[in-house]
């Protein structure tokens, strides 16, 4: 993942598409980068941002790397357009708030797409685009949410964050940040699998954790298999009923969580029953 300026805002989605967050960031002096779906009134009031948009040039083309819904990936070609402009708030909201100047940065993808939607980004931000490598820059950056938003998604529907009943702001800071470590191995070692499934498992495995696998989950085949990242990863994910067919696509982070969730709840009866019958 690149690394994000610190006093960057990256919207996730268009939930984020709100004038008075623009202005709000203007206020507290850090910066956004916004998917935009309204289209708001540019310039004089005359026209809106995707008027002005589409008769800026097209300043390029820029490639990033997508996946369809059965997990396959290619890349796709996008024409880039860009343009600084007026922004004006909501006719209902113009005596309170001001009108920002904004750059829109439209990319399009050409062609068709096989298996998805075909990519339209219409993008807000409020930091300087000067060239075709500044507004590719800003796609990459926003192109990071996917992984941001299966971040939280870990973070909150497998770590249960959400469901904290800590009584002050301190221990639940403290307990998200441990849950932030945990969320991010999870989604590491998801990732680490797609893309180095020969790696060696100690990356990711402790040799307690790959005596127990082997333990708790026989090989499907006998002949000695590949110690690999992959091949612990399917027993782990195999706990959690994860068939490991031929088919199948590698593990997600869903049974990646609960595998590692189970084989931890196992690995600690272990050590306490050790300690209580003794070795």
């Amino acid at each position: 993942m690149c690394p994000l300026r610190k006093d960057l805002h990256l919207s996730a989605g268009v939930f984020s598409d709100i004038y008075e967050l623009f202005c709000l960031a203007q206020e507290l002096g850090t910066h956004f980068l916004v998917r935009t779906c309204v289209d708001r009134l540019a310039g004089d009031g005359g026209h809106t941002v995707r008027d002005e948009i589409m008769q800026a040039p097209v300043w390029g083309l820029h490639r990033v790397q997508v996946r369809n819904k059965r997990g396959e990936f290619s890349t796709a070609v996008l024409e880039i357009r860009c343009r600084r402009m007026v922004l004006r708030p909501p006719i209902g909201k113009q005596k309170k708030y001001t009108e920002l100047i904004l750059t829109a940065i439209h990319a399009q993808e050409r062609g068709t797409s096989k298996g998805r939607d075909k990519i339209v980004w219409k993008l807000l931000t409020d930091l300087p685009v000067r060239s075709r490598r500044e507004a590719a820059e800003k796609l990459d950056w926003y192109a990071q949410r996917w992984k941001i938003e299966t971040f939280h998604k870990i973070l909150k529907s497998g770590c249960k964050a959400e469901e904290a009943k800590l009584r002050t702001a301190e221990r639940l800071a403290n307990l998200i940040a441990i849950l932030c470590i945990l969320s991010w191995r999870i989604f590491w070692i998801t990732m680490l699998n797609r893309t180095e499934p020969g790696a060696s498992p100690n990356q990711a495995f402790t040799e307690i954790n790959q005596y127990m696998l082997d333990e708790l989950v026989p090989d499907k085949t006998a002949a000695p298999p590949k110690l690999s990242l992959a091949h612990y990863i399917v027993k782990l994910a195999r706990l959690e009923g994860y068939l490991a067919r031929a088919h199948d696509s590698p593990p997600g982070n869903t049974v990646i969580w609960r595998g590692l969730s189970r084989l931890t709840d196992i690995e600690l009866g272990i050590i306490i029953g050790v300690q209580l019958v003794g070795n």
